[in-house]
C-alpha cells in the first residue's frame, strides 16, 4: 500500500511511519512541522519508499501518485502545544480532517481518524467503553482539543454513511515510548526529564487522579491492524462489519495513579528528586482507563509491553538527548 500520513514528523506519525515501511509499505508523510520535527524521521528518511512534505493540512492536501490509506494524525496532542496553538489544533480537527477525508474520497482510500481519550472528557464511568459519550466542558481551556477530535469523528462517520468510504476511528489513550519531545508537557516525558536532571517531580493535584500508559510499540501494531482489518468481522462473511468503521480504543487498561508513576520514574532513573505539589488544572480529567473490549474482538489485539519495561526504553532514550 501507499500510504498518506498527515502529522507523520510527530511522535506518534514517525513511530507508524517507520513500522509500515519495515512492512513494505510506502508513506507520505505530510507536515507542517509546527509540533513534528525532522530528527522524528532521520531513521527513515533516505528509504526508497519514504516521501516528506511539508504542508499545512488546513488547506488542500495534493498529493501526488497512487494512495491506497489517508491516516489523519495531524494536531498538536500535548496539553502544552494545544493550550498554546488552540485556533489552530481547532482549525487542523476541522478544516484538516475534512481535507484529508476530501483526499481519501478523492482516490478512493482507505481513511483511518487518529481521535483521542479526550472525546470522553472527565468520565463518570470507568473503564470507559466507546459507546460513554462522555463528560466535556467545551468552553474549558481543554475543549479546543477534545472538540476538535469529537468534530473529527462525526466529520469521519458523515463521510462514510453520506460517500459509503471506507473509514477507520483510532481512540488513543495516552501513550509514550522514544521520540517524544523532552517539555511537551506529557506527565511521562516531564517526570522523566526531572528525574534524570535530578529536579523536582510536578505532580498536578493530589496524585490520586489515574491514567493508562501504553508503550508506543504496542499502540503503532494496534492502529496498523485497524487501518489493515479486510471490514468483515468472519472471512466467511459476506456482508461488511460495521462495527470497524465505530470508534475504537487503543490503550492500555492497566490503571496507575500519577503519584505511583512518579514514585516508578524516581526508583528507575535512581534519581534523588522529590515530589511537589500543585493545582490541578482546568478541566484536568480525575481517571483514565480504557475498556479494550471491542479491539480484542475485531484486531485480536492488546498490549503486551509492561510499564516498567517501557519505561525503562524510555528513560534510555531521554539519558542519550
Amino acid at each position: 500500500m501507499r500510504v498518506v500520513i498527515t502529522g507523520g514528523a510527530g511522535f506518534l506519525g514517525s513511530h507508524l511511519s517507520e513500522q509500515l515501511l519495515a512492512l513494505g509499505h510506502q508513506v507520505c508523510c505530510v507536515d507542517s512541522l509546527i509540533t513534528g520535527r525532522l530528527e522524528n524521521m532521520a531513521a527513515f528518511e533516505s528509504h526508497p519508499g519514504f516521501k516528506f512534505l511539508r504542508h499545512d493540512v488546513t488547506k488542500p492536501i495534493d498529493v501526488e501518485g497512487a494512495v491506497d490509506a489517508v491516516m489523519h494524525f495531524a494536531s498538536p496532542a500535548s496539553p502544552i502545544d494545544y493550550l498554546r496553538l488552540p485556533i489552530q489544533t481547532l482549525k487542523v480537527g476541522s478544516l484538516g480532517t475534512h481535507n484529508a477525508l476530501g483526499l481519501a474520497k478523492a482516490r478512493g482510500a482507505r481513511f483511518l481518524l487518529a481521535s483521542t481519550s479526550e472525546v470522553y472528557g472527565d468520565p463518570e464511568v470507568s473503564p470507559q467503553t466507546e459507546d460513554y459519550w462522555g463528560r466535556v466542558n467545551p468552553v474549558g481551556p481543554r475543549g479546543v482539543y477534545d472538540e476538535a477530535k469529537r468534530f473529527a469523528e462525526a466529520l469521519t462517520l458523515a463521510y462514510h454513511r453520506t460517500h459509503r468510504l471506507d473509514t477507520r476511528i483510532a481512540r488513543i489513550f495516552n501513550t509514550y515510548g522514544p521520540q517524544m519531545r523532552p517539555y511537551d508537557g506529557r506527565v511521562i516525558s516531564n517526570f522523566i526529564v526531572q528525574a534524570i536532571q535530578g529536579e523536582d517531580l510536578t505532580i498536578y493535584g493530589e496524585g490520586t487522579q489515574t491514567r493508562s500508559f501504553c508503550y508506543v510499540s504496542d499502540l503503532v501494531e494496534g492502529i496498523i491492524r485497524l487501518l489493515l482489518h479486510p471490514g468483515q468481522e468472519e472471512e466467511s462473511s459476506r456482508e461488511p462489519s460495521e462495527a470497524i468503521h465505530q470508534p475504537v480504543n487503543l490503550g492500555n487498561p492497566a490503571e496507575i495513579t500519577i503519584a505511583e508513576v512518579a514514585a516508578l520514574i524516581i526508583r528507575l532513573t535512581q534519581s534523588s528528586s522529590r515530589i511537589t505539589y500543585h493545582p490541578l488544572p482546568v478541566d484536568d480529567p480525575h481517571c483514565r482507563r480504557p475498556d479494550i473490549s471491542r479491539a480484542r474482538a475485531l484486531l485480536s489485539w492488546e498490549p503486551h509491553v509492561s510499564l516498567q519495561e517501557g519505561l525503562g526504553r524510555t528513560i534510555d532514550y531521554f539519558r542519550q538527548l
